[in-house]
């Protein structure tokens, strides 16, 4: 599935983490730190190895980790929180100190749904039609897409890309520093299969996804791919590059039966029908993403 991304994708983003996967306390850092705006620079400058108790690399990618993440965003040479931010991360907010299953699972769909600025994310998730592979498999596979589209990403920038994604999505059981909190493998979404450097996607129903983070993916999959559609059939959203079942590695009836329960989440803004084997959703009103996310924590998130 090299056709992941679209004629509008007209660039891949294959560095910035430093080769540091996501930790645990990163994104609450950079959170707190831009909670009031600040310059975008402010991750680079001398002072940030005291701001952040980190060397300067490690500051540079927690700020590339809170903008991959949708935690914060660069306007006009500033950086500042997003809603989705604001509404996790706040000293009030549903999750701050990401203690919630709901909070790992919706960043993940930050980081798997678009194929920007987690380039090699996005395209393991939804671009490699493959159960098992090791890591030069995945590399091959993203220089193939690199010299179709003409994008610039050497094969050394495309391995280091290909480590840090499975550092942080693979869990370990040795004690070296970067496996202690590798915040994504909580998801459980990767694991190593043999030894060799074997991998495979853990395929099936995920307990404990929330219907409200699934949702939330879902809305934002239908706005990127189909936003002109009023209706998103339960094929697309679970083959869709970006969708709800290639993110979450959902099989088509668990999709299936998700969608069947959104009339009860979204107050009947979206609606579920099954007509001659044709099962989808059709769109009633606008909804607003945020009430998607708060209903995952119910019930602390309806307070």
């Amino acid at each position: 599935m090299r056709d992941a991304f679209t004629e509008s994708d007209t660039r891949g983003a294959f560095a910035g983490h430093e080769t540091f996967p996501l930790r645990l306390l990163w994104l609450k850092k950079a959170y707190n730190v831009a909670e009031d705006g600040l310059p975008s620079r402010t991750f680079q400058e001398p002072d940030a190895i005291g701001r952040f108790g980190v060397g300067k690399n490690m500051a540079m990618s927690i700020r590339f980790w809170a903008l991959s993440a949708g935690v914060l965003e660069e306007y006009q040479g500033r950086l500042k929180p997003t809603e989705f931010g604001q509404l996790i991360l706040s000293d009030k907010g549903l999750d701050p100190y990401l203690e919630e299953p709901a909070t790992i699972w919706a960043l993940h769909a930050h980081l798997a749904g678009q194929p920007l600025p987690s380039t090699t994310t996005y395209f393991a998730f939804s671009g490699l039609n493959l159960q098992e592979f090791d890591a030069a498999t995945l590399v091959s596979e993203l220089e193939a897409v690199v010299a179709k589209r003409g994008w610039r990403a050497t094969s050394g920038t495309l391995k280091r890309d290909v480590e840090v994604l499975l550092r942080g999505y693979v869990s370990r059981t040795d004690a070296n520093e970067d496996a202690v909190e590798p915040l994504m493998a909580e998801l459980g979404l990767i694991r190593e299969t043999r030894s060799g450097g074997y991998f495979e996607f853990v395929r099936g129903p995920k307990p404990s996804l929330p219907d409200g983070v699934f949702a939330y993916a879902l809305a934002r999959f239908w706005e990127r791919r189909h936003h002109a559609s009023p209706t998103l059939s339960v094929e697309q959203a679970s083959y869709g590059p970006g969708s709800p079942g290639r993110i979450f590695k959902l099989g088509e009836d668990d999709v299936a039966a998700r969608m069947s329960r959104v009339e009860a989440y979204t107050n009947e803004a979206w609606r579920f029908t099954d007509t001659a084997g044709l099962r989808q959703i059709q769109k009633i009103k606008d909804i607003d993403l945020m009430s998607l996310l708060r209903s995952a924590y119910h019930p602390k998130g309806t307070a």
